[in-house]
C-alpha cells in the first residue's frame, strides 16, 4: 500500500474517532455516593448531541415515571428519557445544551468533555450561573 494513502487513511480514522469520542454508552456515577445509577446512550442527531437513559441499574427504581418532569417528559418512563439535549461540539468540549435530572425534573445548562487523563471517563457538568456539579461517567 502506498505510504501516502496509508497516512491519509490513518488521519481520517483518527479524526473520525476523536470527533465521536463521546458517542456510545456510559455508566452514570452519582457524585455524592459513588454508586452507579444508570446507563446513558449518547448519540448525534441533526448535528447536535443527545443522551437517553437506556437502563436504570437499581431494580427497585426500574419502571418509575418522571413525575417531576415538565412538558412532554411529564409522566414518561425514566428508562428511555432523553436527558441530554442540543449539545454542540466546541473544540474538545460539548456545550450550549441542557441536562435534566429525572429525580427532580430540573433542567440545567450542560457541558461535557472526555477526561484528559482517561478517555473512558466522561466529565458531565450541569450548572446554573456560577454554581455547578460535575459527575464522572464511565464508558460501558
Amino acid at each position: 500500500m502506498n505510504h501516502a494513502v496509508l497516512i491519509v487513511f490513518l488521519l481520517f480514522f483518527s479524526m473520525l474517532s476523536a470527533q465521536d469520542a463521546i458517542e456510545g454508552t456510559w455508566k452514570t456515577i452519582d457524585d455524592t455516593s459513588g454508586k452507579p445509577r444508570s446507563i446513558v446512550n449518547i448519540y448525534k442527531k441533526n448535528g447536535k448531541w443527545y443522551g437517553r437513559i437506556k437502563r436504570v441499574l437499581d431494580e427497585n427504581e426500574r419502571g418509575q415515571l418522571c413525575v417531576e418532569c415538565k412538558g412532554n417528559d411529564y409522566n414518561k418512563p425514566i428508562e428511555g428519557l432523553e436527558i441530554i439535549k442540543n449539545l454542540k461540539k466546541d473544540e474538545d468540549e460539548y456545550t450550549n445544551g441542557t441536562i435534566m435530572d429525572p429525580e427532580n425534573g430540573k433542567v440545567y445548562k450542560c457541558k461535557i468533555w472526555i477526561d484528559d487523563a482517561d478517555s473512558n471517563i466522561l466529565n458531565v457538568r450541569g450548572y446554573i450561573a456560577f454554581f455547578y456539579r460535575t459527575q464522572r461517567w464511565v464508558r460501558e
